[in-house]
């Protein structure tokens, strides 16, 4: 499905990340993993590549504006085109609002919001002048939708990605480019089987959610015979929030 595709992953080192960019690979896919320098996604690469998978690791910091662009002339110079951009990077800071700094405050939309339209940008651009349309996928949060205490900054940006993502999918579908979003509920990338019962049972789906619930997602909304398929929030969280839930 994806055999010669070139898919970009940004926050390609993180739990969800790392399984998305071997996903891909192992779908035949030249994957461009990116993360911060230090994240250990240049070994990442390396294992992929070892284990016969095409993939290169571009490090980017994205509260560099100009390091969007840099990304995508790179897998573009690498492979020579751009099929899939998946915006997984992200990042939050779980603070009082009253205590939230503003420099905390615009590190986190700068990653997360600013950080996906650029990155939408600059590959849409490459995505458009090849003529072949092409497919972005954003990941977004339930914490767009419904909250904790201290969230507001990680919950802003994840609510300005989902509006981004339909206004993004209006724009381009001239283009033949989808945009949509995920919404992931809770993801567990550590010790699933620390998890408890009563962790599993407050889904109404039985169990808490695993990376690879995200890599199906999007493999769905990435494949090229989806063409009718754009502008949605697809929310992958075992139905949590369709669930009441009172105090006894």
């Amino acid at each position: 499905m994806f055999r010669n595709s070139t898919v970009v992953i940004t926050g390609a080192a993180g739990g969800i990340g790392r399984s998305l960019s071997r996903a891909y690979a192992e779908q035949g896919a030249n994957v461009v993993l990116s993360d911060l320098a230090e994240s250990g996604g240049e070994a990442l690469a390396r294992s992929i590549a070892e284990a016969g998978g095409s993939a290169r690791f571009v490090a980017a910091d994205l509260t560099r504006p100009e390091s969007a662009a840099e990304l995508m002339a790179e897998a573009e110079k690498t492979f020579g085109q751009i099929d899939i951009l998946i915006n997984n990077a992200g990042i939050g800071i779980w603070k009082s609002p009253l205590e939230l700094e503003l420099e905390e405050w615009e590190r986190v939309l700068n990653v997360n919001l600013r950080g996906t339209f650029l990155c939408s940008r600059e590959a849409a651009k490459r995505m458009k002048k090849r003529g072949k349309g092409g497919a972005i996928v954003n990941i977004c949060s339930t914490r767009h939708a419904m909250s904790e205490p201290n969230s507001e900054a990680y919950a802003a940006s994840k609510g300005g990605i989902a509006s981004l993502t339909h206004a993004l999918a209006v724009s381009l579908g001239p283009d033949g480019i989808r945009v949509n979003a995920i919404s992931p509920g809770w993801i567990e990338t550590g010790d699933y089987g620390a998890l408890r019962d009563v962790d599993h049972l407050q889904h109404p789906a039985g169990r808490v959610g695993k990376p690879e619930d995200i890599v199906r997602a999007c493999f769905y909304l990435t494949d090229p015979a989806n063409t009718f398929v754009t502008g949605i929030n697809l929310f992958v969280d075992g139905g949590m929030t369709r669930k009441m839930i009172y105090e006894p």
